[in-house]
């Protein structure tokens, strides 16, 4: 009977020529040289991994990061094959190692289905490391590989013996100094993906573990239940309608497609969809079917329940996905992705398949559940509502503005350049704060906005309400882009630099955390294309006669101190506000861009994000207060940031 190993031999590679280029271009293969290029090296070792699990060989990935910016990926699969392949005359393991578009993804006897955008694979990853070793653990021996930049060093070696049946691959990389701009590794970055590659494929185990400071961080992600378990987590810190995620999966016409959903008491809308494991962030056929199917499913039981008649309403798909929280998983064997990102699936077939199965299962699931049903169709009848007033209340405001000489608010102190490239907007807490920042400014480039109080929490209003609160106003008619997802456009931002510049105390955390709620729920792409900035104005100001420092902590603080030697003679004031600042040093300090320090708010992990703003700005005071009690005792309160 042949084994596994048997059916994965050389035969099973197949070669599409070329490697040179990648060197020369990698931004082709991997997106970027900065940030997401780096990270997507460990995504492409991953990927090989996750495709032994698909084909049912592998259910435990090891992914480590070691001091200087080395990682390694260790699984339990077949092991890549060593024996010679014909035509090219080696190893099959440095086949894949140095040609591009080679590997097993291509024949359908090796792997059914696979992941990787572009079918290049772990040879990018060769080609863009200073050193990388392979070890394959197969047919009970040890054989090893070590490559510099793509080379091979020397040939495949068999270097030891494996009684203990042990089988997998081990590939441990350097990324090369001469590529990338940035050789850190972000934990929670790949925490996040390795967490999703969980949860997609359930009964695998990865592991991800950072050994570059004394202590060891470990994140062990394990979930049997797959896309079930993953809406349950994205629902863990909200209110939920119903108790149970509805789970819809099916195999049609060689298309395996997995759903699972669940509704929540918020105002917003979480889809995530996934073909092959890879998130199809610009969303696709499988996306369109599944929100087809969703609005035809709900709309037909409002009006066989009557409940459309009762309110007079006809719903929308926005309509019905008010509180929304879902997965939506398909499997392709010739997947064909397009969009800016490559991101988008296009197979047409599944379009039609998505949208009738989860038509049946729903049908199903409504008769048998009628309470819920009910629940989530007056959710979505709530939801028609607040549309029609958050549209009365963007018509009253475009009248409003027609009427008067300027649309934008009357506080605002815009710039006179109008190139949004160059221009930037402080969004400061308080008027006296403000009126320092408008005469501290650059006049030509800068503008300010004074901000009164603490705007709404949007976590916990539907837009409609959120869009008659005047601070929440003034902030969307300055920026220009308007707000939702029908009407924001970012190509009408007139900044593109959004700072926002509070208090270095608990209620200036607070007034930035609200106004990140806002962009994030309802102005993402803002953050989303790195926009929204947090200015860090300093604590203290030490002086000695014409010798001027400041510090934001109070390490800094006492270093600073020191080299001046102690702080006899020395005038120690410590900011308990902005306001305290006269213009010339809010200047010097925070607002000149030749001195000051910013921190760009990034979204590295879009599902944490949304567990850390549903826990900290939602409804549910249980896990608030949990979170505050496991944190407290890291925080001081004379430097509370976020």
């Amino acid at each position: 009977m042949a084994t596994p190993e048997d059916q994965y031999t050389a035969q099973g590679i197949q070669v599409l020529k070329g490697l040179e280029a990648v060197r020369k271009r990698p931004g082709m293969y991997i997106g970027s040289t900065g940030h997401r290029g780096l990270h997507h090296l460990v995504y492409e070792v991953v990927d090989n991994s996750i495709d032994e699990a698909l084909a049912g060989h592998c259910d435990q990935v090891l992914v480590t990061i070691y001091p200087g910016s080395k990682v390694s990926v260790l699984d339990n699969g077949r092991g890549i094959p060593v024996d010679m392949h014909e035509s090219e005359g080696k190893s099959a393991l440095e086949v894949v190692m140095t040609s591009l578009h080679a590997g097993g993804k291509f024949d359908k006897d090796s792997y059914k289905v696979s992941g990787g955008l572009h079918g290049v694979g772990v040879s990018v990853v060769n080609a863009l490391s200073e050193e990388l070793t392979v070890e394959v653990y197969r047919d009970d021996k040890t054989y090893s590989q070590t490559y510099e930049r793509g080379i091979p060093v020397a040939d495949v070696a068999m270097i030891g013996e494996n009684d203990d049946g042990k089988r997998g691959t081990l590939v441990t990389f350097q990324p090369d100094t001469e590529i990338f701009d940035d050789l850190d590794f972000s934990f929670d970055t790949l925490s996040q993906r390795m967490r999703e590659l969980a949860f997609l494929n359930a009964g695998v185990r990865i592991i991800l573990r950072d050994i570059r400071t004394e202590k060891e961080r470990v994140h062990d992600f394990f979930y049997e239940g797959g896309l079930e378990e993953f809406v349950v987590w994205l629902n863990e810190n909200k209110e939920v309608i119903h108790p149970r995620p509805i789970v819809v999966s099916a195999e049609r016409e060689g298309v395996e497609c997995e759903i699972s959903m669940q509704y929540n008491h918020t105002y917003g809308e979480q889809i995530y969809s996934y073909c092959n494991n890879i998130n199809t962030i610009e969303g696709g056929t499988h996306l369109t079917g599944f929100k087809a199917a969703l609005t035809r499913s709900i709309s037909t039981y409002s009006e066989t329940s009557g409940l459309a008649k009762k309110h007079k309403i006809k719903l929308t798909g926005d309509d019905v996905r008010e509180g929304l929280t879902a997965v939506i998983s398909v499997k392709v064997q010739e997947p064909q992705f397009e969009g800016q990102t490559k991101t988008k699936l296009g197979n047409g077939e599944v379009k039609g398949i998505v949208t009738n199965l989860l038509n049946r299962a729903l049908a199903e699931y409504f008769e048998e559940n009628p309470v819920v049903a009910r629940k989530i169709t007056e959710k979505a009848i709530g939801a028609a509502r607040s549309r029609e007033a958050a549209r009365k209340a963007k018509d009253l405001t475009r009248r409003k503005n027609a009427l008067e000489s300027s649309a934008l608010p009357g506080k605002l102190a815009d710039c006179s350049n109008r190139d949004p490239a160059v221009t930037e907007i402080y969004l400061v807490e308080g008027d006296s704060a403000g009126g320092s920042a408008k005469q501290a400014r650059d006049r030509n480039f800068q503008a300010v906005l004074p901000l009164k109080g603490k705007i709404l929490n949007v976590e916990k209003a539907r837009l409609d309400k959120a869009l008659n609160n005047e601070e929440v106003k003034t902030i969307i008619t300055a920026l220009g882009t308007g707000v939702g997802a029908e009407e924001f456009d970012i190509g009408r931002l007139r900044y593109h630099k959004v700072i926002i510049m509070t208090d270095a105390d608990v209620d200036g955390s607070h007034i930035r955390t609200l106004i990140l709620t806002l962009f994030y729920r309802y102005m993402p792409d803002l953050i989303l294309n790195g926009h929204v900035y947090m200015a860090e104005p300093p604590l203290y100001r030490m002086q000695k006669k014409d010798e001027v420092h400041y510090a934001q902590t109070d390490e800094e603080k006492n270093a600073i101190l020191e080299q001046m030697g102690g702080d006899k003679g020395v005038y120690l004031q410590r900011y308990k506000g902005l306001g305290e600042m006269n213009p010339e040093q809010l200047w010097e300090t925070t607002m000149d861009p030749e001195k000051r320090t910013m921190t760009c708010v990034r979204l590295d992990d879009l599902q944490e994000a949304d567990h850390v703003f549903t826990m900290l700005m939602g409804d549910l005071v249980e896990p608030r207060r949990q979170f505050i009690e496991e944190n407290a005792h890291t925080v001081n309160l004379d430097e509370l940031d976020i």
